[in-house]
């Protein structure tokens, strides 16, 4: 009896002793452990891990163009979509990617464009990633309330919105989805008047229409992301006359 006793209580012990590894070996807090939630869900914005990507199944799955979901597209309404006659839902796609900061963190970013453009947009921004070209921000622009302003600001990255060009009534190219944005804080648009003021967006960036001197996130002729985007059919509005958008790349007719 004695001996059944202790047998008994040995192997209580040994299944408890197990049951605390196991539980210290699953604990959430285990500064080791991959969080694939933020790849699953796509929560943009948020940095990651390469251990996040590898086990979410590598950075090829984190890069796609696919029809709009129908949570972005709840978030859409009223802000970067409004009810119009010339462009709809099936005309546009959610790209999923990720991206670098000027600070090499590895971040979650999104896009809406439309599908015409969609797989050019997408390889673009793989190249970009992998040559760890910096862009700080790629959220959507209803993050900001679909205000243009607002998310210049911010440094985001964007391309559709359903809006006209800034100061006039003519639909931008944005409104269909063929015009990308990139680092638009240090790669303003601005416009001399007649008067001899400029008009500048975001209000915040006069000091970078000066591009004769170096700062981070500058887009010029060098550049990757102008290499890529006018390799691919686009043109980059630094090289307008009229006024210059340095941020700004557009599908040519």
């Amino acid at each position: 009896m004695k001996q059944t006793l202790k047998l008994w209580m040995l192997a209580a012990i040994l299944t408890f002793c197990g049951a605390s590894v196991l539980t210290s070996c699953s604990n959430s807090d285990n500064p080791s452990q991959t969080d694939t939630m933020v790849l699953t869900e796509w929560q943009a914005g948020r940095t990651v891990s390469q251990a996040d990507v590898d086990a979410f199944g590598g950075i090829d799955k984190c890069f796609a163009a696919e029809p709009i979901p129908d949570g972005v597209w709840a978030r859409m309404q009223g802000k970067t979509y409004k009810e119009n006659p010339y462009i709809g839902r099936d005309d546009l796609r959610h790209i999923r990617a990720l991206h670098w900061d000027y600070d090499n963190q590895m971040h979650v970013g999104e896009m809406v464009c439309n599908a015409q453009i969609a797989d050019r947009v997408v390889s673009i921004l793989r190249q970009l990633f992998d040559a760890k070209y910096p862009i700080q921000r790629m959220l959507l622009p209803d993050v900001y309330d679909a205000d243009d302003e607002t998310q210049m600001r911010d440094n985001n990255s964007s391309c559709f919105c359903y809006r006209a060009v800034a100061g006039t009534t003519v639909l931008s190219k944005h409104a269909r989805g063929l015009a990308v944005d990139i680092n638009t804080l240090y790669n303003p648009y601005y416009k001399d008047r007649a008067d001899g003021t400029r008009y500048i967006q975001p209000a915040t960036a006069a000091d970078y229409c000066d591009r004769t001197w170096d700062f981070p996130y500058k887009i010029t002729h060098d550049d990757l992301c102008f290499k890529l985007f006018t390799e691919a059919g686009f043109e980059w509005g630094g090289d307008w006359t009229s006024c210059k958008d340095f941020q700004h790349f557009e599908l040519k007719e």
